[in-house]
């Protein structure tokens, strides 16, 4: 059980470290306005998003082993309202914030950690079921942003990954760019 734990810890890290480049990938398209505008009235902006997201990551991943994932600081509502003067560079600077938080928790990890038992708003999880509830929860926010970031663009926006018409070259070196990253 430990090399599965040991593998699922390595391939959680390398997916949430494959979450956050995507993403940059997606902020440097960006215009400065890009950031705030919302496609309708009940929409997240990318700003609000990123709020949300780096707030959660705070109470998640601090304390992570020893206190509840739901920390009662949290004001979970405040985390979709901006303030006005609010600029691209806070927003980029909780995103990085946040995903220090994340590493922090679970670099140091061992295979051993993740049967051990924590509460996330006073329900037990293991840490494997916690760090999973948190790849999917950062996947559809990440999504969320990735198609934001492209429907702002339009036409100029580039592809994060294999660009439309660009299968059969956009396959091989994909899967070469992901084995030098995973180191094999």
């Amino acid at each position: 059980m430990d090399n599965a734990n040991s593998a699922f810890l390595k391939d959680a890290l390398y997916t949430f470290r494959g979450y956050k480049l995507r993403t940059e990938k997606a902020f440097a398209q960006l215009r400065p306005e890009d950031w705030f505008r919302q496609i309708d009235a009940e929409a997240n902006s990318i700003a609000i998003i990123v709020k949300h997201m780096a707030g959660n990551m705070r109470s998640r991943w601090t304390d992570f082993l020893t206190s509840d994932g739901e920390k009662p600081n949290r004001h979970r509502d405040t985390e979709f309202i901006l303030d006005s003067s609010t600029t691209p560079e806070q927003v980029q600077q909780w995103w990085e914030t946040g995903w220090n938080l994340v590493f922090a928790a679970i670099e140091p990890l061992t295979a051993a950690d993740l049967d051990k038992k924590i509460p996330i708003r006073g329900h037990e999880h293991t840490v494997l079921e916690a760090i999973n509830r948190q790849l999917t929860h950062y996947a559809e926010h990440i999504g969320q942003i990735i198609m934001l970031a492209k429907h702002f663009r339009g036409a100029e926006w580039k592809s994060l990954s294999i660009p439309k018409g660009q299968s059969e070259k956009g396959v091989d070196a994909l899967e070469s760019q992901r084995r030098v990253e995973r180191g094999q």
